[in-house]
């Protein structure tokens, strides 16, 4: 048998054919792994048990079902917008679908959740949908309220201490972790998985309780107590006295080291002015460049951190002299970062101009430094903060969305500046002259629904009961902090006007079906292909269970929401994935019809059913994106994957299926009779 043939499209080797083969491979046991993450993660457990290799395990998370097949709430809302002018409708009834969408997002915990506005005759809707929502009684009341607009003034509230008896309880508290983290150890060490000891046992407030306590890589700089150990120990190893790094007890494990990204050290001065970012100066930028530039004529490396402490205008640089540290690429401002990379070790660069205003750097050292894998189990102590508010932060100011008239996006009549302009009533006029009146120099946050929006600051009193926020904002920005404003100003009032609970059992119910239907239609199918074609049959079906496979990864990867129609769009898609391979095999048996050798034939059928799969897969993909663009809810979910079931099917057909044919019918001679094609001879 000869080691390579040559085909219409060119030359193939068998050594290309296999390497393809084994990629294939390769994806079809990555997609499993992402699939069925539980039965990979008993392997492991059993692996590191047996071995204490401290294999991480996979990260567990199931496809996201969508209303139909998870169950959760339907809510429908009709829109009062009678008292609002014509032009104002459109735009309020989408701020109110906003603050909705936020709401069921933050307040309920709802990752997926569906919230879109329709028109019926001249009334406006919201629908909701929210999937794994069981008590629908406070999915209504926390939609049904009002949105809450406040403004804010930072909290110079003195500090107390604790009573004798809060520190008592304290001390007694953070006592008990000592045992507590003994008692996490032992079940460590007796073969308990960490994971299990994890969601038993730690409080950490970075939620790596979800992944079973991986820190993933950490460097010096964020856990240095945690980095001084992991450097000293082997992958696998369990620290047995819990490391108190000011926080808590830590119990690590080591997974694994690899070599950090470049850092670089640096320090700056900075020199801002009226208008940059965070600045509180009255220098205009002119001045401010002409400061700097006379300090670069004064200053160098020795003396570099007591100009930027005497003369810095960053907050905090008096006593940090603007020494910024370590830090790694993308950590900066690009203009800033572009500077401190491609300057000298020891050498000052600037002035350099950011958003903040301009900088003189002091660039050190750079270095690069192993990272290691860490998972622990974390025993947090109770800080003084949880028993007493921490002073700073933001206070309220009785001034809120009951008192702003409107919120409007207008342009500064000298610069042309983008800035959104606020009008407040009566009562809030004199509230807001007050508030800026005592924070001048100062910010003062404004919060929609407990998230902070805008945190401008006061340059002067503002007495009239109007004021502009302004910074770097585009149209759009600008247009959406207005309708945010205005929807907690002007709220539209919303009317239920129906509610459906779909229960859970009844969504795994259709889910139940919506698998068996679609398992019975792919083995039907497979069935068919067999008999039919025979070989070329049997090898269809594995290019088909690898179409399946990454269909189901892509879904997980990504995150796509299935529902009832998204199943039955990926059943139509595997109709779509058949029908390029029944369109391969026709071919093939025609160019053996007409004298061609096998492998020649088995090319050719390739390239000549090129045309017609590339057409009927475009068609359809151009089908679904008009369905998602202009469809919504379940049109959408149909769309999405029907589509990507195309795209897969694209592939599948013409590496997968090609690729798996160019291995095995390599394997025949010419002169082999092929019953197994339906033909009794490549010839005849």
């Amino acid at each position: 048998m000869s080691k390579k043939f040559k085909p219409t499209g060119g030359t193939i080797t068998k050594a290309s054919v296999r390497s393809k083969f084994y990629a294939i491979v390769a994806l079809a046991v990555f997609g499993l792994l992402v699939i069925l993450p539980g039965s990979a993660n008993r392997g492991i457990d059993w692996v590191n048990k047996k071995a204490n290799l401290g294999i991480p395990r996979l990260p567990d998370k199931g496809f996201n079902l969508g209303l139909d097949l998870q169950g959760g709430a339907h809510l429908i809302y009709e829109a009062k917008t009678g008292q609002i002018s014509s032009g104002d409708v459109a735009s309020s009834v989408e701020g109110v679908r906003d603050v909705i969408e936020r709401r069921v997002r933050g307040g309920l915990g709802v990752a997926e959740p569906m919230v879109q506005t329709t028109r019926v005759a001249n009334s406006y809707r919201i629908i909701v949908e929210l999937p794994g929502v069981t008590d629908v009684n406070q999915a209504i009341k926390m939609i049904g309220e009002t949105p809450i607009l406040e403004f804010k003034e930072v909290n110079d509230k003195p500090a107390r201490d604790l009573t004798v008896a809060e520190k008592k309880d304290l001390d007694a508290y953070n006592e008990s972790l000592k045992k507590k983290a003994k008692d996490a150890y032992h079940d460590l060490s007796v073969g308990v998985p960490f994971q299990v000891v994890v969601s038993q046992y730690s409080d950490d407030p970075t939620s790596t309780r979800k992944n079973g306590g991986d820190l993933g890589f950490i460097t010096e700089k964020d856990y240095p107590k945690l980095y001084a150990w992991a450097k000293t120990v082997k992958d696998g190893t369990l620290n047995n006295i819990a490391i108190n790094d000011g926080l808590g007890y830590n119990i690590l494990k080591r997974i694994g080291e690899k070599v950090g990204e470049p850092e670089v050290s640096a320090s700056h001065l900075l020199i801002c002015y009226q208008g940059a970012q965070g600045c509180v100066s009255t220098s205009t930028k002119e001045q401010a460049l002409a400061k700097i530039n006379g300090l670069k004529t004064q200053i160098n490396t020795e003396n570099f951190s007591n100009f930027a402490k005497l003369y810095s205008t960053e907050p905090g640089a008096a006593t940090s002299g603007g020494d910024l540290g370590f830090f790694k690429k993308g950590q900066m401002v690009p203009e800033f970062e572009n500077a401190v990379w491609n300057s000298a070790t020891n050498t000052i660069v600037g002035p350099v101009e950011t958003q903040f205003g301009y900088h003189l750097i002091y660039r050190k050292v750079a270095r690069t430094q192993k990272v290691y894998d860490v998972s622990r189990v974390f025993l947090r102590f109770r800080q003084k903060t949880d028993i007493v508010p921490p002073t700073g932060g933001w206070k309220l100011t009785g001034l809120s969305g009951k008192q702003l008239k409107r919120a409007e996006v207008t342009t500064d009549n000298q610069t042309g500046q983008v800035q959104v302009s606020l009008q407040f009533n009566d009562e809030g006029t004199k509230l807001f002259s007050e508030i800026t009146g005592r924070n001048v120099g100062k910010q003062v946050a404004i919060y929609l629904d407990g998230e902070p929006i805008s945190v401008p600051r006061v340059n002067e009193a503002i007495n009239g009961g109007s004021a502009v926020i302004n910074g770097s904002f585009s149209i759009t920005e600008a247009k959406l902090l207005s309708q945010r404003l205005n929807s907690g100003a002007l709220p539209v009032p919303v009317e239920l006007l129906s509610q459906q609970k779909v229960d859970a059992t009844l969504g795994a119910d259709s889910l139940q079906k919506s698998f068996k239907a679609g398992l019975a239609g792919l083995l039907l199918v497979m069935i068919f292909m067999v008999i039919y074609y025979r070989l070329p049959g049997i090898l269809s079906v594995f290019s088909l269970l690898l179409y399946t496979i990454l269909n189901l990864t892509i879904f997980k990867l990504l995150g796509v929401t299935l529902t009832l129609s998204g199943i039955a769009g990926f059943i139509l898609s595997i109709g779509m994935a058949v029908d390029a391979n029944v369109l391969v095999f026709e071919r093939l048996k025609e160019e053996l019809h007409a004298g061609k050798s096998l492998k020649a034939a088995m090319e050719e059928s390739f390239l000549r059913a090129w045309p017609s799969i590339r057409d009927g897969h475009v068609t359809t993909l151009i089908s679904s994106i008009v369905l998602v663009w202009f469809g919504s809810g379940f049109v959408q979910g149909f769309a999405v994957v029907l589509g990507t079931g195309v795209l897969v099917s694209l592939f599948t057909a013409v590496t997968i299926t090609r690729t798996i044919m160019r291995l095995v019918l390599g394997l025949f001679g010419e002169g082999t009779r092929l019953f197994f094609l339906g033909r009794k001879s490549a010839s005849k």
